[in-house]
């Protein structure tokens, strides 16, 4: 029996099995939402090793690139090879990935510890230091002194009792991150292979958007593909621009924090450094992140140096704010204050500090695709697209006729 699809009835027969079919899979989504998210996360950890290698050759690209253009200019005199230029880039961008990662761990992370492990060990010193700082500037209210003294001394115990636990964990840890980068990476079994797999995909990178294009056109009407490959680019040029100028700019704040504060001669230069370079790649808020525990820190152990280091680092961000960061990054989210904020905190929410940094650069692509379609369905009814057009006017709604003179002359 032949059907006939452009029958009424069959029309309707056919969106109510559509309709049924969404309900009962939501149905389904809810009540057994704890053991799709547990196949889902199973799911996750199983493919781990291709999200690193994702992740990894996503990072590594502009390196790749910049290898490859500097090894074509190099050799244009000479008969091209692509693909050994593609090897030898792809090599270098690995080795550039693994030094900066052994970098990381054979020289930052044990003066990080080693600097953890100082504020422990004179953690009885700190706690002095605010009872004299209490005693001293509240010496006109003794009243208040006497409670905050009561407060620190059950503070007092818990610290040095945390302090005393974690004394030799931590010194096991800077022993065993010690013994070489080697040792620590065979342990991070996915996060090597996810090396492999980087490599895989970057001699390969333009076979496999050519195989995700080919889906894309196969599956859907030329519009439609047109639409996902343009948000596909629009996505990859926001975060790409955006997390590689970001951890750019971050390591420079994080080099001239490192500087400055050996100049200044202030405490636990390298520790400090860290944090303001690492929570600097997260916008709008990063650098309050980063700065308010490390001048905690500086308060405790060396209150002198705190009032200094955040002139510092106000100086440091104000730089960073006007100078460096637009140089490096230009106007790369195109977001307004608040959406940055509202994006950060969003983000956040839902995946911690991944979100936190991610949050901006795909937030800033839903706002431009959605600033399109608002634009584009005011065009459609003749109306002003300009967001100027539409604030409150001091006449009354009915002496208003913007729109309707606007709506007859187009």
């Amino acid at each position: 029996m032949k059907i006939d699809w452009n029958s009424k009835y069959t029309t309707i027969s056919a969106y109510t099995v559509i309709t049924f079919a969404i309900c009962l899979a939501l149905v389904l989504v809810v009540v057994c939402f704890s053991s799709i998210m547990g196949a889902f996360g199973a799911a996750i950890n199983t493919l781990s090793s291709f999200v690193w290698g994702f992740v990894i050759a996503f990072l590594l690209n502009p390196v790749m690139l910049a290898s490859e253009r500097l090894m074509k200019k190099l050799l244009e005199k000479k008969k091209p090879h692509p693909k050994l230029c593609r090897f030898i880039s792809t090599i270098i961008a690995i080795i550039f990935g693994i030094a900066v990662i052994a970098a990381l761990i054979a020289i930052i992370v044990p003066q990080v510890l080693e600097s953890i492990m100082t504020i422990f060990s004179n953690a009885q010193n700190y706690i002095n230091n605010i009872y004299d700082w209490i005693n001293t500037t509240l010496a006109e209210y003794p009243d208040i002194a006497t409670y905050l003294n009561s407060q620190l001394d059950s503070i007092e115990k818990t610290v040095l009792t945390a302090v005393n636990s974690l004394i030799p964990k931590v010194g096991d840890w800077a022993l065993k991150l010690k013994d070489g980068a080697v040792g620590f990476a065979v342990g991070l079994k996915d996060f090597v292979i996810g090396f492999i797999v980087a490599v895989y995909l970057l001699l390969d990178k333009e076979k496999f958007l050519a195989q995700g294009k080919k889906i894309i056109v196969a599956l859907f009407p030329e519009k439609v593909a047109y639409e996902i490959r343009r948000i596909c680019t629009k996505i990859n040029k926001s975060l790409n621009g955006f997390i590689t100028g970001k951890i750019l700019d971050s390591f420079i704040i994080g080099m001239l924090c490192f500087i400055l504060m050996n100049i200044f001669k202030m405490e636990f230069p390298v520790l400090i450094s860290t944090i303001i370079g690492i929570t600097n790649i997260i916008p709008f808020f990063g650098p309050f992140i980063g700065a308010i525990p490390s001048a905690l820190l500086l308060l405790i152990s060396e209150p002198s140096q705190t009032i200094p280091f955040i002139v510092m680092i106000f100086a440091l961000q104000q730089f960073d704010g006007n100078i460096l960061g637009p140089h490096i990054l230009g106007d790369s989210t195109g977001l307004p204050a608040f959406w940055v904020m509202f994006a950060i905190f969003l983000g956040g929410g839902l995946f911690g500090f991944a979100g936190m940094i991610l949050g901006v650069p795909i937030f800033a692509v839903i706002y431009a695709l959605a600033q399109e379609l608002i634009e584009s369905l005011l065009k459609k009814k003749g109306l002003p697209s300009e967001t100027d057009a539409y604030l409150p006017e001091t006449e009354p709604i009915e002496k208003q006729s913007k729109f309707s003179k606007h709506k007859k002359n187009a």
